[in-house]
């Protein structure tokens, strides 16, 4: 069962949204950087801060939540620099509304900059101690063992050879999303609870309820893309192959033809992400009912998360969960 937020849910996200770019300007100068940081939903400091408020009941004292703060700076930039390198290697031209960072400042400043709001993520998260330190590393590790697995799939699995139409693609595709977008999901829910000093069993139940939704969150976004258009070769086309029970080689489908197929199988599309997404969300909302996690109006809050944030991305093409 979807649970619908609730005006107290946005009021919360809402204040953190404040505090974390509050944070963002007090703790970072650099000019370029605050313009790639510009215009971010904080998703996943807002997911974390749920995790970081339900572990500690919201009693918290303030050095405690200044640091979990600071620790949402590091995501940021970690997250801000994923994205630059992905436009550069996508060749997308705009982001958020504006021509992308490596339109404006060149390829070369792009990829720099991109690197050096790494290594200020990575001195955050060193400040932070020794367990911070180990998760930023891992998480950037699988963030970009997500992406090389995302260009060999294009370049290797759609050039060179036929795309079975079996599970093989959403198996494929499920490790993509899992390694660059649902572990930092689950990196931040995880280092929340870290920073509230909750169990190690707790701190894992939340990464995994963080891995959940960012699960649907990243389907979701994916079905906006496809809804309007945008000719994903690593998901439109083998797609195609298993709705349509054949194999399609790459270059063999002309983009009017692709087009077509895709407005032809538009309700299946949609369909099976609708599925995909829900299964998701609901796995992460009953992860977000374990006895483990204490009992307070933020373990609501995380119940109403998952369809909070996907209902938010499908808004664009006019569904709701």
């Amino acid at each position: 069962m979807m649970m619908e937020p609730s005006n107290s849910l946005e009021a919360f996200l809402e204040c953190t949204f404040k505090d974390v770019e509050n944070k963002i300007k007090e703790m970072v100068s650099d000019d370029k950087i605050l313009m790639i940081l510009k215009g971010g939903k904080r998703l996943r400091p807002l997911l974390g801060s749920i995790a970081f408020k339900v572990c500690t009941g919201g009693d918290e004292e303030s050095d405690k939540y200044q640091k979990f703060l600071e620790g949402c700076v590091g995501v940021e930039l970690a997250h801000g620099a994923s994205l630059v390198h992905d436009d550069i290697i996508d060749g997308d031209l705009n982001r958020r509304g504006e021509p992308a960072f490596y339109i404006k400042a060149g390829i070369d400043n792009a990829i720099l900059i991109g690197h050096k709001m790494l290594t200020l993520g990575f001195d955050l998260a060193v400040a932070h101690g020794e367990k911070f330190a180990k998760l930023y590393v891992d998480s950037w590790r699988g963030t970009l063992d997500g992406q090389l697995k995302e260009i060999n799939f294009n370049s290797n699995d759609l050039n060179d050879a036929t795309i079975s139409a079996d599970s093989k693609f959403f198996q494929v595709y499920s490790r993509i999303i899992d390694l660059k977008t649902a572990t930092l999901f689950s990196s931040s829910c995880k280092a929340a609870a870290i920073w509230a000093d909750a169990s190690k069993d707790l701190s894992n139940v939340l990464a995994n309820y963080g891995r959940e939704v960012g699960f649907a969150y990243q389907l979701a976004d994916d079905l906006v893309d496809l809804e309007k258009g945008e000719m994903i070769d690593s998901v439109v086309l083998p797609l195609l192959a298993r709705l349509e029970k054949k194999s399609i080689k790459n270059g063999t489908v002309k983009a009017r033809r692709l087009k077509k197929k895709i407005e032809n199988n538009s309700p299946k599309i949609k369909n099976l992400y609708l599925d995909e997404i829900k299964k998701h969300a609901m796995s992460a909302q009953r992860l977000s009912t374990e006895g483990i996690i204490p009992t307070n109006r933020y373990k609501t809050y995380l119940q109403e998360m998952p369809t909070y944030i996907t209902n938010k991305m499908l808004k664009e093409i006019n569904i709701t969960l």
